[in-house]
Protein backbone atom coordinates (compact mmCIF):
# COMPACT_ATOMS: atom_id res chain seq x y z
CA UNK A 1 0.00 0.00 0.00
CA UNK A 2 2.65 2.87 0.98
CA UNK A 3 4.57 1.45 -2.28
CA UNK A 4 1.45 2.43 -4.16
CA UNK A 5 1.21 5.85 -2.14
CA UNK A 6 4.52 6.58 -3.04
CA UNK A 7 4.16 6.11 -6.84
CA UNK A 8 0.78 7.95 -7.06
CA UNK A 9 2.33 10.59 -5.42
CA UNK A 10 5.47 11.27 -7.34
CA UNK A 11 3.08 10.67 -10.52
CA UNK A 12 0.78 13.28 -9.30
CA UNK A 13 3.04 16.33 -8.48
CA UNK A 14 4.81 15.80 -11.91
CA UNK A 15 1.70 16.64 -13.87
CA UNK A 16 2.54 20.49 -13.69
CA UNK A 17 -0.51 21.38 -16.05
CA UNK A 18 -2.93 20.01 -13.48
CA UNK A 19 -0.98 21.14 -10.52
CA UNK A 20 -1.33 24.66 -12.29
CA UNK A 21 -5.19 24.01 -12.02
CA UNK A 22 -5.47 22.97 -8.79
CA UNK A 23 -3.09 25.19 -7.29
CA UNK A 24 -1.46 28.14 -9.13
CA UNK A 25 -4.81 29.41 -10.97
CA UNK A 26 -6.51 30.20 -7.94
CA UNK A 27 -3.38 32.36 -6.38
CA UNK A 28 -3.12 34.09 -9.56
CA UNK A 29 -7.33 34.52 -9.51
CA UNK A 30 -6.59 35.95 -5.96
CA UNK A 31 -4.14 38.24 -6.80
CA UNK A 32 -6.22 39.65 -8.90
CA UNK A 33 -9.22 40.17 -6.83
CA UNK A 34 -6.88 41.57 -4.25
CA UNK A 35 -5.78 44.37 -6.81
CA UNK A 36 -9.65 44.63 -8.46
CA UNK A 37 -11.21 45.34 -4.90
CA UNK A 38 -9.23 44.02 -1.84
CA UNK A 39 -6.85 47.03 -1.49
CA UNK A 40 -9.66 48.37 0.40
CA UNK A 41 -9.73 45.71 3.05
CA UNK A 42 -7.44 46.06 6.22
CA UNK A 43 -6.00 43.27 8.59
CA UNK A 44 -9.85 43.10 10.25
CA UNK A 45 -11.63 42.81 6.98
CA UNK A 46 -12.69 46.22 7.21
CA UNK A 47 -13.22 48.65 4.64
CA UNK A 48 -11.89 51.98 4.30
CA UNK A 49 -14.14 54.14 3.31
CA UNK A 50 -13.20 57.79 2.03
CA UNK A 51 -14.58 60.70 3.07
CA UNK A 52 -17.30 62.39 0.59
CA UNK A 53 -15.48 65.91 -0.39
CA UNK A 54 -18.34 68.35 -0.11
CA UNK A 55 -17.74 72.45 -0.68
CA UNK A 56 -20.48 74.39 1.49
CA UNK A 57 -21.26 78.24 0.26
CA UNK A 58 -22.95 80.03 3.45
CA UNK A 59 -25.44 82.17 2.00
CA UNK A 60 -27.16 83.73 4.63
CA UNK A 61 -26.16 82.88 8.38
CA UNK A 62 -28.61 85.03 10.16
CA UNK A 63 -31.35 83.42 10.79
CA UNK A 64 -31.30 80.03 13.18
CA UNK A 65 -32.19 77.20 10.83
CA UNK A 66 -29.07 78.25 8.86
CA UNK A 67 -26.85 78.43 11.91
CA UNK A 68 -28.18 74.74 12.85
CA UNK A 69 -27.88 73.73 9.18
CA UNK A 70 -24.26 74.80 9.74
CA UNK A 71 -23.48 73.05 13.15
CA UNK A 72 -24.79 69.75 11.57
CA UNK A 73 -22.36 70.12 9.07
CA UNK A 74 -19.42 70.51 11.90
CA UNK A 75 -21.07 67.41 13.43
CA UNK A 76 -20.08 65.04 10.31
CA UNK A 77 -16.99 67.21 9.40
CA UNK A 78 -13.84 64.65 9.56
CA UNK A 79 -16.63 61.53 9.69
CA UNK A 80 -18.56 61.39 6.29
CA UNK A 81 -17.65 64.60 4.64
CA UNK A 82 -14.18 66.09 3.77
CA UNK A 83 -15.41 69.77 3.55
CA UNK A 84 -14.29 72.44 1.61
CA UNK A 85 -15.36 76.00 2.41
CA UNK A 86 -15.87 78.53 -0.31
CA UNK A 87 -16.69 82.10 -0.46
CA UNK A 88 -18.66 82.06 -3.32
CA UNK A 89 -21.23 79.92 -5.49
CA UNK A 90 -18.98 80.28 -8.82
CA UNK A 91 -16.14 79.16 -7.27
CA UNK A 92 -17.69 76.22 -5.72
CA UNK A 93 -19.19 74.94 -9.29
CA UNK A 94 -15.91 75.03 -10.42
CA UNK A 95 -14.58 72.49 -7.64
CA UNK A 96 -17.98 70.26 -8.96
CA UNK A 97 -16.96 70.81 -12.57
CA UNK A 98 -13.71 69.78 -11.77
CA UNK A 99 -14.62 66.48 -9.58
CA UNK A 100 -12.92 68.10 -6.88
CA UNK A 101 -16.12 68.16 -4.92
CA UNK A 102 -18.98 65.14 -4.90
CA UNK A 103 -21.44 67.99 -4.22
CA UNK A 104 -22.35 71.87 -2.62
CA UNK A 105 -24.35 72.43 0.57
CA UNK A 106 -26.24 76.06 0.32
CA UNK A 107 -25.99 77.41 4.31
CA UNK A 108 -29.17 79.88 4.44
CA UNK A 109 -32.42 79.77 5.56
CA UNK A 110 -33.88 76.62 3.75
CA UNK A 111 -30.74 74.59 3.13
CA UNK A 112 -29.79 72.94 -0.25
CA UNK A 113 -27.56 70.89 -2.28
CA UNK A 114 -26.29 70.91 -5.56
CA UNK A 115 -24.70 67.40 -7.20
CA UNK A 116 -23.27 67.03 -10.83
CA UNK A 117 -24.68 63.09 -11.37
CA UNK A 118 -25.91 60.26 -9.56
CA UNK A 119 -24.03 57.93 -7.15
CA UNK A 120 -23.90 56.30 -4.28
CA UNK A 121 -21.83 59.50 -2.19
CA UNK A 122 -24.86 61.73 -4.13
CA UNK A 123 -27.27 59.50 -2.92
CA UNK A 124 -25.16 59.74 0.66
CA UNK A 125 -25.23 63.92 0.59
CA UNK A 126 -29.09 63.81 -0.52
CA UNK A 127 -29.81 61.78 2.40
CA UNK A 128 -28.11 64.00 4.70
CA UNK A 129 -29.97 66.97 3.80
CA UNK A 130 -33.33 65.44 3.96
CA UNK A 131 -32.63 64.00 7.73
CA UNK A 132 -31.56 67.66 8.42
CA UNK A 133 -35.07 69.35 6.62
CA UNK A 134 -37.06 66.62 8.50
CA UNK A 135 -36.16 67.43 11.65
CA UNK A 136 -35.90 71.36 11.36
CA UNK A 137 -39.43 70.67 10.48
CA UNK A 138 -40.13 68.26 13.32
CA UNK A 139 -39.09 71.33 15.43
CA UNK A 140 -40.92 74.11 14.08
CA UNK A 141 -44.26 72.10 14.26
CA UNK A 142 -43.32 71.31 18.28
CA UNK A 143 -42.30 75.06 18.83
CA UNK A 144 -45.76 75.95 17.07
CA UNK A 145 -47.95 73.69 18.78
CA UNK A 146 -46.24 72.21 21.91
CA UNK A 147 -43.24 74.34 22.96
CA UNK A 148 -43.54 72.08 26.31
CA UNK A 149 -42.27 69.34 24.90
CA UNK A 150 -39.23 70.67 22.56
CA UNK A 151 -36.52 69.91 25.78
CA UNK A 152 -37.66 66.01 25.02
CA UNK A 153 -37.74 66.38 21.12
CA UNK A 154 -34.10 67.70 21.25
CA UNK A 155 -33.19 65.02 22.99
CA UNK A 156 -33.90 62.10 21.09
CA UNK A 157 -32.45 63.78 18.05
CA UNK A 158 -29.50 64.76 19.30
CA UNK A 159 -27.48 61.64 18.50
CA UNK A 160 -28.95 61.98 14.81
CA UNK A 161 -26.11 59.70 13.64
CA UNK A 162 -26.39 56.70 16.05
CA UNK A 163 -29.72 55.60 14.88
CA UNK A 164 -29.40 52.24 15.37
CA UNK A 165 -28.18 50.61 18.62
CA UNK A 166 -25.39 48.14 17.79
CA UNK A 167 -25.14 44.80 19.61
CA UNK A 168 -23.08 41.82 18.75
CA UNK A 169 -24.02 37.87 18.67
CA UNK A 170 -20.25 37.19 18.34
CA UNK A 171 -20.17 37.40 14.46
CA UNK A 172 -18.04 40.29 12.57
CA UNK A 173 -18.66 43.31 10.46
CA UNK A 174 -18.64 41.68 6.76
CA UNK A 175 -17.24 43.62 3.80
CA UNK A 176 -18.72 42.89 0.77
CA UNK A 177 -15.56 42.50 -1.08
CA UNK A 178 -14.61 39.34 1.80
CA UNK A 179 -17.22 37.33 -0.12
CA UNK A 180 -15.24 37.14 -3.45
CA UNK A 181 -12.41 35.31 -1.33
CA UNK A 182 -14.73 32.58 0.29
CA UNK A 183 -15.73 31.68 -3.36
CA UNK A 184 -12.45 31.92 -4.11
CA UNK A 185 -11.49 29.24 -1.50
CA UNK A 186 -14.52 26.81 -2.17
CA UNK A 187 -13.56 27.05 -6.32
CA UNK A 188 -10.04 26.28 -5.35
CA UNK A 189 -11.69 23.19 -3.42
CA UNK A 190 -13.55 21.94 -6.79
CA UNK A 191 -10.19 22.21 -8.81
CA UNK A 192 -9.39 19.13 -6.78
CA UNK A 193 -11.52 17.85 -9.88
CA UNK A 194 -8.24 18.01 -12.05
CA UNK A 195 -6.86 16.02 -9.66
CA UNK A 196 -9.36 12.97 -10.09
CA UNK A 197 -10.24 13.05 -13.15
CA UNK A 198 -6.24 12.81 -14.08
CA UNK A 199 -6.13 9.73 -11.85
CA UNK A 200 -9.42 8.21 -13.25
CA UNK A 201 -7.82 8.44 -16.51
CA UNK A 202 -4.80 6.31 -15.50
CA UNK A 203 -6.77 3.32 -14.25
CA UNK A 204 -9.07 2.97 -17.32
CA UNK A 205 -6.94 -0.05 -19.48
CA UNK A 206 -8.50 1.11 -22.91
CA UNK A 207 -6.95 4.60 -22.48
CA UNK A 208 -3.59 3.84 -21.31
CA UNK A 209 -0.83 1.61 -20.64
CA UNK A 210 -0.99 2.70 -16.82
CA UNK A 211 -4.54 1.98 -16.82
CA UNK A 212 -3.69 -1.68 -18.44
CA UNK A 213 -1.08 -2.65 -16.01
CA UNK A 214 -3.10 -1.71 -12.68
CA UNK A 215 -6.20 -3.87 -14.08
CA UNK A 216 -4.32 -6.85 -14.09
CA UNK A 217 -3.33 -6.41 -10.87
CA UNK A 218 -4.33 -8.57 -8.23
CA UNK A 219 -4.74 -5.51 -5.62
CA UNK A 220 -8.59 -4.80 -5.17
CA UNK A 221 -10.24 -1.93 -7.26
CA UNK A 222 -11.29 -0.20 -3.79
CA UNK A 223 -7.90 0.03 -2.68
CA UNK A 224 -6.91 1.08 -5.54
CA UNK A 225 -9.63 4.14 -5.72
CA UNK A 226 -9.19 4.74 -1.39
CA UNK A 227 -5.35 4.66 -2.30
CA UNK A 228 -5.55 7.48 -4.78
CA UNK A 229 -8.37 8.90 -3.07
CA UNK A 230 -5.96 9.43 -0.07
CA UNK A 231 -3.05 10.63 -1.66
CA UNK A 232 -4.93 13.16 -3.80
CA UNK A 233 -6.63 14.79 -1.03
CA UNK A 234 -3.18 15.14 0.86
CA UNK A 235 -1.72 16.97 -2.29
CA UNK A 236 -4.87 18.90 -2.70
CA UNK A 237 -5.02 20.00 1.26
CA UNK A 238 -1.48 21.21 0.95
CA UNK A 239 -2.60 23.16 -1.75
CA UNK A 240 -5.42 24.39 -0.31
CA UNK A 241 -3.40 25.43 3.08
CA UNK A 242 -1.02 27.06 0.81
CA UNK A 243 -3.70 29.54 -0.99
CA UNK A 244 -5.09 29.97 3.11
CA UNK A 245 -1.80 31.22 3.82
CA UNK A 246 -1.32 33.87 0.63
CA UNK A 247 -4.67 34.99 1.32
CA UNK A 248 -4.38 35.49 4.99
CA UNK A 249 -0.69 36.64 5.02
CA UNK A 250 0.13 37.93 1.89
CA UNK A 251 -3.12 39.21 0.82
CA UNK A 252 -4.28 39.87 4.57
CA UNK A 253 -7.54 39.12 4.25
CA UNK A 254 -8.94 37.58 7.21
CA UNK A 255 -10.34 34.31 7.16
CA UNK A 256 -11.83 33.71 11.01
CA UNK A 257 -9.81 32.86 14.08
CA UNK A 258 -11.09 29.49 14.65
CA UNK A 259 -8.10 27.75 12.93
CA UNK A 260 -9.14 23.96 13.32
CA UNK A 261 -12.70 24.81 12.32
CA UNK A 262 -11.04 25.93 9.36
CA UNK A 263 -8.61 23.37 8.61
CA UNK A 264 -11.65 21.07 8.70
CA UNK A 265 -13.27 23.10 6.30
CA UNK A 266 -10.18 23.13 4.00
CA UNK A 267 -10.38 19.33 4.55
CA UNK A 268 -13.66 18.68 3.79
CA UNK A 269 -13.51 20.88 0.24
CA UNK A 270 -10.39 18.60 -0.58
CA UNK A 271 -12.01 15.35 -0.04
CA UNK A 272 -15.15 16.80 -2.30
CA UNK A 273 -13.31 18.03 -4.99
CA UNK A 274 -11.56 15.38 -5.58
CA UNK A 275 -14.10 12.57 -4.87
CA UNK A 276 -15.83 14.81 -7.78
CA UNK A 277 -13.07 14.12 -10.12
CA UNK A 278 -12.92 10.25 -9.23
CA UNK A 279 -16.52 10.21 -10.03
CA UNK A 280 -16.35 12.01 -13.34
CA UNK A 281 -13.26 10.61 -14.73
CA UNK A 282 -14.52 7.09 -13.59
CA UNK A 283 -17.68 7.23 -14.99
CA UNK A 284 -17.25 9.09 -18.27
CA UNK A 285 -15.48 7.01 -21.29
CA UNK A 286 -14.03 10.58 -22.70
CA UNK A 287 -10.80 11.58 -23.74
CA UNK A 288 -8.54 13.20 -21.10
CA UNK A 289 -9.14 16.54 -23.52
CA UNK A 290 -13.04 16.25 -23.24
CA UNK A 291 -12.59 15.70 -19.69
CA UNK A 292 -10.44 18.16 -18.70
CA UNK A 293 -12.75 20.51 -20.50
CA UNK A 294 -16.21 19.57 -18.74
CA UNK A 295 -14.17 19.52 -15.40
CA UNK A 296 -13.51 23.56 -16.07
CA UNK A 297 -17.51 23.51 -16.22
CA UNK A 298 -17.47 21.42 -12.67
CA UNK A 299 -15.85 24.14 -11.23
CA UNK A 300 -16.54 27.25 -12.65
CA UNK A 301 -20.23 26.89 -12.80
CA UNK A 302 -20.83 25.95 -8.92
CA UNK A 303 -18.33 28.87 -8.41
CA UNK A 304 -20.33 31.41 -10.34
CA UNK A 305 -23.56 29.98 -8.47
CA UNK A 306 -21.70 30.85 -4.91
CA UNK A 307 -20.79 34.07 -5.85
CA UNK A 308 -17.21 34.15 -7.50
CA UNK A 309 -18.27 36.03 -10.20
CA UNK A 310 -21.61 37.88 -8.98
CA UNK A 311 -21.16 38.16 -5.23
CA UNK A 312 -24.69 38.43 -5.11
CA UNK A 313 -25.48 35.31 -6.49
CA UNK A 314 -25.46 33.14 -3.55
CA UNK A 315 -28.30 35.44 -2.06
CA UNK A 316 -30.42 35.79 -5.08
CA UNK A 317 -30.62 32.00 -5.01
CA UNK A 318 -30.91 31.24 -1.63
CA UNK A 319 -34.13 33.89 -2.02
CA UNK A 320 -35.69 31.75 -4.80
CA UNK A 321 -34.63 28.28 -4.90
CA UNK A 322 -32.91 27.63 -1.54
CA UNK A 323 -32.14 23.97 -2.31
CA UNK A 324 -29.67 24.61 -5.25
CA UNK A 325 -27.33 26.28 -2.71
CA UNK A 326 -27.48 23.08 -0.32
CA UNK A 327 -26.32 20.41 -3.52
CA UNK A 328 -23.79 23.12 -4.77
CA UNK A 329 -20.71 21.81 -2.74
CA UNK A 330 -19.09 25.79 -3.47
CA UNK A 331 -21.88 27.68 -1.91
CA UNK A 332 -21.96 24.66 0.98
CA UNK A 333 -18.10 25.54 1.16
CA UNK A 334 -18.64 29.49 0.91
CA UNK A 335 -21.23 29.19 3.43
CA UNK A 336 -19.20 27.46 5.89
CA UNK A 337 -16.53 30.39 5.41
CA UNK A 338 -19.25 32.74 6.36
CA UNK A 339 -19.81 30.72 9.77
CA UNK A 340 -16.49 30.52 10.77
CA UNK A 341 -15.16 34.43 9.89
CA UNK A 342 -18.69 36.50 9.74
CA UNK A 343 -21.52 34.41 11.46
CA UNK A 344 -19.95 32.73 14.10
CA UNK A 345 -23.00 29.84 13.91
CA UNK A 346 -21.67 26.40 14.82
CA UNK A 347 -25.03 24.90 14.40
CA UNK A 348 -24.97 26.13 10.48
CA UNK A 349 -21.48 25.28 10.18
CA UNK A 350 -21.98 21.68 11.65
CA UNK A 351 -25.21 21.13 9.05
CA UNK A 352 -22.33 22.44 5.69
CA UNK A 353 -19.67 19.96 7.03
CA UNK A 354 -22.15 16.87 7.25
CA UNK A 355 -23.77 17.98 3.51
CA UNK A 356 -20.16 17.70 2.57
CA UNK A 357 -19.17 14.42 4.13
CA UNK A 358 -22.61 12.65 2.76
CA UNK A 359 -21.65 14.09 -0.71
CA UNK A 360 -18.62 12.92 -0.83
CA UNK A 361 -19.45 9.77 0.14
CA UNK A 362 -21.44 9.32 -2.27
CA UNK A 363 -19.27 10.50 -5.44
CA UNK A 364 -17.04 8.11 -3.61
CA UNK A 365 -19.05 5.23 -4.01
CA UNK A 366 -20.17 6.48 -7.52
CA UNK A 367 -15.83 6.63 -8.42
CA UNK A 368 -15.79 2.45 -7.49
CA UNK A 369 -18.85 1.23 -9.23
CA UNK A 370 -17.39 2.99 -12.12
CA UNK A 371 -14.65 1.39 -12.09
CA UNK A 372 -15.67 -1.89 -10.66
CA UNK A 373 -17.82 -2.28 -13.91
CA UNK A 374 -15.21 -1.74 -16.08
CA UNK A 375 -14.22 -5.23 -17.91
CA UNK A 376 -11.97 -6.06 -21.10
CA UNK A 377 -11.76 -8.90 -23.67
CA UNK A 378 -8.23 -8.67 -23.63
CA UNK A 379 -5.25 -6.31 -22.21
Amino acid sequence: MLFLFKYRFLQTIREFSIMFWALAFPIILGTLFYFSFGTNIDATGETQWDEIKTAVVIEDFANENSKAFETFLENMEGELLDITRVSSEDEALRLLDEDKVTGIYYVKETPSLTVGKNGLNESILTSALDSFNQNSAMIQDILSEHPDKLPSALASIDGYRQTVHEETLGGKTLNPNVQYFFALIAYACLSGVFLGVRASFDTQADLTDLGARRSITPTHRLKLVIIDMLVLVTIHFVNILILNLYVTQILNISLGDDIPSLLLVDFMGSIIGVCMGLAFGSISKMDLGMKMGFSVMLTLFPGFLSGLMFGNMKNIIELHCPIINRINPAAVLSDAFYCLGIYNDMERFTRCILILAVMSILLLFSAFLGVRRDSYDSI
